[in-house]
């Protein structure tokens, strides 16, 4: 199948339970291709027989063993005394709700929620919010610089390289990300935009209910 689909790699596809149809991906985004190749389809694909969304599990799947790739090393991350659940939120530092969830993030801590931040300026490359976030990276205290990017200060360090936003900006994108805040949780969920501390902790609290069933 790969042979007749453009730019595809035999790694992209996979079978699904249905004869013929092939999965194709790009990064956690999803389509069907039949077996020649001539035909492609978007959408969900759900199994009848218990009403299972074979497509939202996959997306899972891919999405947290993208982010497990990336290092921790790279991110910025606040942390509780003790870690009850992790979230990775994508983030921009010109963001409103952005800004609105760093503001509490002490509150996400004293919850239990470890925070690791990845960077996605949704302007692109060669936009100022790239460059700050460069700069929050780059300097010798990001989680500081970080804090002080969401209160609209002006920072004074440089960029450097090499540097962790091209990467994170295309793991976003590769993921299906939209806009910011994008938080992933542990079982690849994707909850976008912003939730209060309470609100996340019960997103949370689901999320690991479903994922032990």
């Amino acid at each position: 199948v790969s042979a007749r689909i453009k730019g595809a790699r035999a790694a992209d596809l996979r079978t699904t339970p249905i004869p013929g149809i092939f999965e194709y991906r790009r990064g956690a985004e999803l389509a069907y291709v039949t077996e020649d190749g001539r035909f492609a389809f978007a959408g969900d694909l759900y199994q009848l027989s218990d009403k299972a969304n074979l497509s939202d599990t996959r997306r899972r799947e891919l999405r947290l063993a993208l982010v497990k790739a990336v290092p921790e090393s790279s991110m910025v991350v606040f942390s509780p005394k003790e870690t009850r659940y992790t979230v990775s939120v994508f983030t921009d530092v010109d963001c409103g709700y952005c800004r609105t969830l760093h503001k509490q993030i002490a509150e996400y801590n004293k919850l239990g929620i470890k925070v690791r931040y990845l960077s996605f300026p949704r302007g692109g490359p060669n936009t100022e919010s790239w460059l700050i976030a460069e700069q929050v990276w780059c300097s010798p205290d990001r989680k500081s610089s970080l804090t002080l990017a969401k209160l609209g200060q002006e920072l004074t360090g440089k960029s450097c390289s090499p540097n962790p936003v091209a990467e994170h900006y295309a793991l976003g994108r590769s993921i299906g990300l939209e806009g910011t805040p994008g938080i992933v949780t542990e079982t690849g969920d994707l909850l976008p935009g912003y939730l209060p501390p309470a609100a996340l902790l019960k997103e949370l609290q689901a999320d690991a209910k479903v994922a032990s069933r």
